[in-house]
């Protein structure tokens, strides 16, 4: 657990957290500021930061919960679709540095609407970026 970490508290139960499906090593609660109906995160029981820092066994186990909690939610609520996000670094938006997946149910009527507008880029520059890429992997 780190010290000062909101959601490790929610875990431990040092603070309050609507907490809606659990196992041995997630956990899921409630969103306090939900962008929709139904909003909810999963976060890995051990203290990682994002998702550069992550256990990979700990990874798995979180996208598994988050799709076991889609499934729950989609029973309960019926929504229209998910998106499934994570943030990682400030830079992305990540404000709780915990590794955490937002469950977000989505309606067709919500007003929700996606940061980006998809522009399309120049073929070339699109084959530059993914040959810096596979050469970082090499």
């Amino acid at each position: 657990m780190a010290e000062e970490c909101i959601f490790c508290k929610i875990i431990a139960g040092e603070l309050p957290g609507e907490i809606v499906d659990s196992d041995e090593r997630t956990v899921a609660f409630m969103d306090i500021n939900p962008a929709t109906p139904g909003h909810a995160l999963v976060v890995p029981r051990a203290h990682s930061t994002d998702l550069m820092d992550i256990a990979d066994e700990d990874l798995e186990a979180t996208i598994v919960a988050a799709r076991r909690l889609a499934r729950r939610i989609e029973a309960a609520l019926d929504p229209d679709g998910f998106n499934i996000l994570n943030a990682c670094r400030p830079a992305a938006w990540q404000t709780v540095f915990h590794f955490h997946l937002h469950v977000i149910p989505r309606y067709e009527d919500d007003p929700l609407k996606l940061p980006w507008i998809p522009r399309g880029a120049e073929e070339g520059q699109i084959a530059a970026v993914a040959e810096k890429i596979r050469a970082a992997g090499a």
